[in-house]
């Protein structure tokens, strides 16, 4: 079974994850790492480089190719709907879905922030107007490098990578949702799969994670955002919670319910007026 991945080191640790849920006898699992649009240029913003899914595009094409059975996406980078051909057969169960903030143990006026999501900078920016919120793009490693280099007081990154690497000592705080309300998917696995060929991974599913996974994901397509707009979602069990904002924060509007449909119109009628 060929599994393909991104080939940064937290991509080959999330898909060892993977590969450890799928293996059983008789069974041979090769990791193929494979670069993406987004690991080929790591300067310009997410929006320059193209719409959602950078992370993902030329892994989907090599699983519709044949040149893997099984991708390995964190559930963050993929678009919003599946690409015609494939489906998500699994979602590893969830970890830490909160972004976490390293370098700092809180939120200062006037601190320089790093961070290339424009999700978080409009949040940011709505609970601390004062901060200067740099751009900050690359691994992990290099974003935590850099922080140093450029003299920032702090980067945001997704709690679960850091956790995945090891390095949580990293981080100062762990932003609750209902203040840094987390991207769709953030916190767990996809592995992804060929229409029809489900069964491949279909063990390794934990179906509380999908149940809420797939509603964020839901309420981000019916509201049409991705990498170009802050738009976020996220379920915590009980309640699905999204909202849209501007880049800069200074309108945000935040609505919790059921349904993702209902949610995203209401969202999108704030929006525009």
């Amino acid at each position: 079974m060929r599994v393909g991945s991104r080939g940064s080191r937290l991509a080959l640790t999330q898909a060892e994850v993977a590969a450890s849920r799928l293996r059983q006898p008789g069974v041979e699992i090769a990791l193929v790492p494979i670069t993406t649009a987004g690991d080929k240029d790591r300067s310009k913003p997410f929006g320059e480089i193209g719409a959602r899914g950078v992370f993902v595009k030329e892994i989907e094409e090599a699983l519709l190719a044949r040149r893997v059975d099984v991708a390995v996406h964190s559930a963050k980078d993929m678009t919003s709907s599946d690409a015609d051909g494939l489906v998500v057969g699994a979602y590893l169960e969830r970890e830490d879905p909160r972004d976490a903030l390293c370098g700092a143990s809180e939120l200062r006026p006037g601190m320089r922030v790093g961070t290339a999501s424009v999700r978080r900078r409009a949040q940011l920016l709505a609970l601390e107007p004062s901060l200067s919120v740099e751009p900050l793009r690359g691994n992990v490693e290099t974003r935590l490098r850099k922080r140093g280099e450029r003299g920032l007081d702090a980067v945001v990154l997704a709690a679960c990578g850091l956790d995945r690497l090891g390095l949580g000592s990293e981080i100062g705080l762990r932003s609750p949702p209902d203040e840094l309300l987390p991207e769709a998917g953030q916190g767990a696995l996809a592995l992804q799969v060929r229409t029809g060929e489900e069964e491949l991974v279909a063990a390794a599913d934990d179906p509380e994670t999908r149940r809420r996974v797939e509603a964020e994901r839901a309420c981000v397509f019916a509201i049409g955002g991705g990498c170009l707009a802050p738009v976020a979602a996220h379920h915590d069990g009980t309640t699905l919670t999204a909202l849209v904002a501007d880049e800069d924060g200074a309108w945000i509007e935040r609505r919790s319910g059921d349904d993702p449909g209902a949610l995203a119109a209401e969202l999108m009628a704030l929006a525009q007026n």
